[in-house]
């Protein structure tokens, strides 16, 4: 993994970590495709079940790297920016972003693509790049999907920065969490102890009912809910419910053991001298 791009895998959990904190870990080019070959590789990876996203520094993205853009072909920058900023619509796996400081521009385009969002009390927000004479095309699709069209419009016209408190009570963030990083792995690992094939189908099932109709979604909803009844978790989960014990999913077992059933992945959990404490925000 390049220096731009830092990665470390506890378990089943990939932490990636956006490093130029010089340059507000602007995305330039050369981040841009590491991160999309990084989250494309961890989402066929078996080894892997949550994804989390995380800047260096005090800043999470300030976005696009202007002193590039004109140094570029469109077409170069275009595609890894379409690859980039519509991850949400391919991932089969959970992606949690650990915002603290800036996420401004792209940054919130990455942010947007996040299933889940936990973010420092210091976070700022913005869709600033209406003050560079620009407008947020490649990020506004997955910016509408998580806020609405008309809150994206409002936020692409203004360009106004808005703080965590707010992004919060817009959707943009699920939680503000004071120990972000310790928050984010707690949450991170939580989701790493699901069914793998339940978070599988429905991920898949998101994608797929995305701009159908209300009879089509619900005649989509009943298939795959059908075949999910015919999986091994599922069966599993109902056994582990009547027994009053923690189910031991079948496709996770596939998934952290090789042959002869050495394991592959230890799943030993993060260090925590109190676990119920994550310091996050209460309502």
């Amino acid at each position: 993994m390049s220096d731009l791009l830092q990665s470390e895998q506890n378990g089943r959990v990939l932490r990636l970590v956006l490093n130029r904190p010089e340059k507000r870990n602007a995305l330039n080019f050369e981040l841009c495709r590491l991160l999309v070959d990084a989250i494309g590789h961890a989402n066929r990876d078996p080894q892997i079940g949550v994804i989390v996203l995380a800047g260096a520094g005090d800043c999470f993205s300030a976005g696009m790297d202007i002193g590039e853009v004109q140094d570029l072909r469109p077409e170069t920058i275009g595609n890894v920016h379409e690859q980039l900023f519509t991850l949400s619509a391919r991932l089969s796996k959970p992606l949690i972003g650990e915002v603290q400081g800036a996420a401004y521009g792209g940054g919130v385009g990455l942010v947007a693509n996040c299933h889940i969002v936990l973010a420092a009390e210091g976070a700022k927000f913005g869709l600033t790049e209406i003050r560079l004479g620009l407008w947020p095309f490649l990020v506004f699709r997955a910016i509408s999907v998580a806020l609405g069209e008309r809150r994206a419009v409002e936020l692409a016209l203004t360009g106004r920065i808005f703080d965590a408190a707010e992004a919060k009570q817009m959707g943009l963030v699920q939680e503000i969490a004071r120990d972000l990083p310790k928050r984010a792995m707690e949450v991170a690992w939580q989701l790493g102890e699901a069914s793998p094939s339940a978070i599988r189908s429905g991920l898949s099932f998101v994608h797929e009912v995305r701009g159908k109709d209300w009879e089509m979604a619900g005649l989509i909803a009943r298939r795959v809910r059908e075949e999910v009844f015919h999986t091994g978790d599922f069966n599993e989960g109902i056994r582990a419910f009547r027994e009053k014990r923690k189910p031991k999913w079948p496709s996770l077992e596939l998934q952290t053991t090789g042959p002869g059933g050495v394991s592959l992945a230890p799943h030993s959990g993060p260090a925590s001298d109190e676990p119920g404490n994550s310091g996050r925000e209460t309502p």
